[in-house]
Parts: structure tokens; sequence; C-alpha cells
């Protein structure tokens, strides 16, 4: 199978390199990316072949993967949309939506819309997709399988859905940072070394993550479990519901959806 990305940023490389990790050949995949440092790093690393704009080899693949900045998103498809025969196009453009891009590329209708998040940098990253109506059985297993090489995968089958999926999980690792961030002042405050107050705070989310994964129980039973009555837990918790730290989260969530449809309406203008 071969593989066109469509821009050779972050997400492009965290896909790349984890479908070599999964074994997929450097010599199927190739890069369009216009910036020509971009295109070397990209080489030297991957072994890929990089070019400034759509060629034949994006002409002759089976995948077009298109990870450029949504502002980009219309310019690029322009330029792509001569050379689409018959491939499965696979965008992971913020906000643009499946059927805006299928106008720019001509009514192209084989077009499978993906938000993933940035722990794919890690390989750990999770993907929602939306199919349109076209897309077969098939489309969908080379997607899950691209997008599953950085992570899990979860499929919604309507596409307004995707504001709130953009909402928790596509910003959503900025939420966590910026609570590990309070965490980890607090710790300073309190008189721990800064570097004894990041390990703590990063260790502790990610241990409580991991068991919220792994754990059949809510994650309220398993909070319940943690805090004893009248103990240190139990007044830190206290101190959150009287700040209404829980009501200010979900609004905060709310406003991200709201922003991605915003965005959706702004950036799908012709």
């Amino acid at each position: 199978m071969k593989i066109a990305f469509i821009g050779g940023g972050n997400m492009a490389s965290a896909l790349i390199g984890g479908l070599l990790r999964k074994g997929y050949a450097a010599q199927d995949i190739s890069v369009v990316e216009v910036d020509a440092g971009a295109r070397e790093r990209l080489a030297a690393r991957f072994g890929v072949s990089s070019h400034a704009v759509p060629d034949a080899k994006t002409a002759g693949s089976d995948v077009v993967l298109v990870a450029v900045k949504p502002q980009q998103l219309h310019a690029a498809a322009e330029s792509l949309r001569p050379l689409l025969k018959s491939q499965l196009v696979v965008t992971i453009a913020a906000g643009i939506r499946s059927g805006d891009l299928s106008r720019w590329l001509g009514t192209y209708g084989r077009i499978v819309r993906a938000m993933p998040n940035t722990a794919a940098l890690v390989l750990a990253g999770v993907s929602v997709l939306y199919p349109m109506p076209s897309v077969t059985p098939e489309d969908r297993q080379v997607a899950e399988r691209i997008l599953g090489a950085v992570g899990s995968t979860l499929w919604i089958e309507h596409e307004d859905l995707m504001d709130a999926v953009t909402a928790v999980s596509g910003s959503g690792p900025a939420y966590v940072f910026f609570f590990i961030e309070a965490l980890e002042q607090a710790g300073r405050d309190l008189g721990l070394a800064p570097s004894d107050a990041r390990r703590l705070s990063v260790e502790t989310f990610f241990g409580a993550a991991q068991l919220a994964r792994d754990s059949e129980e809510e994650p309220a039973v398993l909070r319940a479990r943690v805090t004893s009555k009248g103990g240190t837990t139990e007044r830190a918790l206290r101190s959150m519901e009287a700040g209404n730290v829980k009501a200010l989260i979900i609004d905060a969530v709310r406003q991200a959806a709201d922003r991605s449809r915003e965005l959706g309406d702004e950036l799908g203008q012709d």
C-alpha cells in the first residue's frame, strides 16, 4: 500500500514513524512538504521520498493523507484535485468538514475525516474517524490501520459529533497539561524542589489515568476510594467543589465545541 502525505508537520511525522514501526516500507511512503528544510529532515529521519508539490508519487498512491493546517487545506485540495483517481483520502485537518473538502476536490466522496490528538507523538494517541457514505468497509480498515499506528481508534457515524470529539480529546491534552501545571506549582509553593514537584505531578497523573483506563469502575467510584472521610483528599475536593471546578471544566469543553463549529463554518466557505 502506497501512502502519500500532504504536509510533513509533527502529526505527519508521528504517523510516518508509527507506520514504519509497524513494518511499512519507507519506499512506499511519500511526503509533499513546501518547506525545503522539513523535506530534508523527513528524508533523513525516515528514508521516505519528499517533494515540494503533489506529483506522480501522489497520483500513484493508494491513500492520500492530508495533514496540512486547516487554513491551508483549500489550496492543498486545489493542487490535489487533478491527481485523484480512486485513492482513499484521509484528512486530519481540524475543523474542516468532509463535505467541504469533498466539494473542493470536485465532489470526491472517498474521504475519511480523522481527529487524532497530540499524544500520537508518543504512540499513545486516540483518533476518532468519520467515514463519508461512499467509504467502503475495506477503506475503514485501511484508515484504522494508519491511525492505529499511533494509538487507539474510535469510529463515529455522525459528523456533527466531531465538534465534541475536538473539544474532549483533540483539545483534551492541553487541559491535562494545565492541571499538571497547577499541581506542580502547588508542590513548589509547599516547599518541594521543582524537579520533585514536576515528577510527582506527572507520575501521579500518569498512574491515575492508567488506573482509570484499566479499571471497569467509573472514575467517580475510583475517586471515592481515594477519599477518606475527614481526610486530606476530602478537604481538597471540597475546596474544588466550592470553587465550582467541575462546572467550569464542563463549560470550558462546551466552549471548545462551540469554537470548533464556528471554525467549521468559517473555514468551509469557498
